[in-house]
């Protein structure tokens, strides 16, 4: 498949197959004594976007002096604060933090799995459709560039391939999966497990 329009993958398909995600958390490939406490909670947008009637998805690449995940491509996200009340909370107070999408232009079509990642956060990935073009207006301390990649092309089973990844001494490496670059942006780690993780839910993989 060239292209995945919304006449091929209409929304409201998107919702009843999203529904039908059963909720087992992803702990990852980690030893057990990998982490030495339970891991933080977070969320992540991932905004799906329709150009030229063709569905893409939304990312950032993060600016290279963060102290965690730095110049690395990610879904807008992060953390989640005491004060929000669910995972669609902490995702679009994040996204409007970094690129400023506001929460009333984007509308939530529901969850993938949590999945963990190596500085031990569970990350709710929160699944949405937004407007485009979109006004954005980009936290450069945090995010250096907002890009989106065709699902059609993060569909192909030959633009992603799996790495071992070598963790600190006396731990064993981890598989992580790796996309093909794309426009100079390489996807990989936990932003790519994500995204094929809604692939499979949306039965494109």
């Amino acid at each position: 498949m060239n292209q995945i329009s919304s006449t091929d993958l209409p929304e409201s398909v998107i919702v009843q197959r999203l529904v039908e995600v059963v909720d087992e958390p992803q702990m990852g490939d980690f030893p057990a004594e990998f982490f030495s406490e339970p891991p933080r909670p977070a969320a992540v947008l991932i905004p799906l976007l329709l150009r030229n009637d063709c569905y893409h998805l939304l990312f950032t690449r993060r600016t290279g002096d963060l102290p965690e995940h730095s110049g690395q491509v990610a879904f807008p996200g992060g953390q989640a604060d005491n004060d929000d009340s669910s995972p669609e909370e902490t995702a679009l107070r994040e996204a409007y933090e970094e690129i400023g999408l506001k929460a009333k232009d984007v509308r939530i079509l529901g969850r993938l799995n949590r999945i963990q990642t190596i500085s031990n956060y569970l990350v709710t990935p929160v699944v949405s459709i937004i407007p485009w073009p979109y006004p954005f207006r980009i936290a450069t301390q945090e995010v250096s560039r907002v890009f989106t990649i065709p699902m059609a092309w993060l569909a192909d089973p030959t633009n992603h391939e799996i790495r071992q990844r070598t963790l600190p001494a006396l731990y064993a490496p981890v598989p992580v999966i790796y996309f093909n670059h794309y426009q100079d942006e390489l996807l990989w780690g936990i932003s790519a497990q994500i995204t094929l993780d809604l692939l499979k839910a949306l039965k494109l993989f």
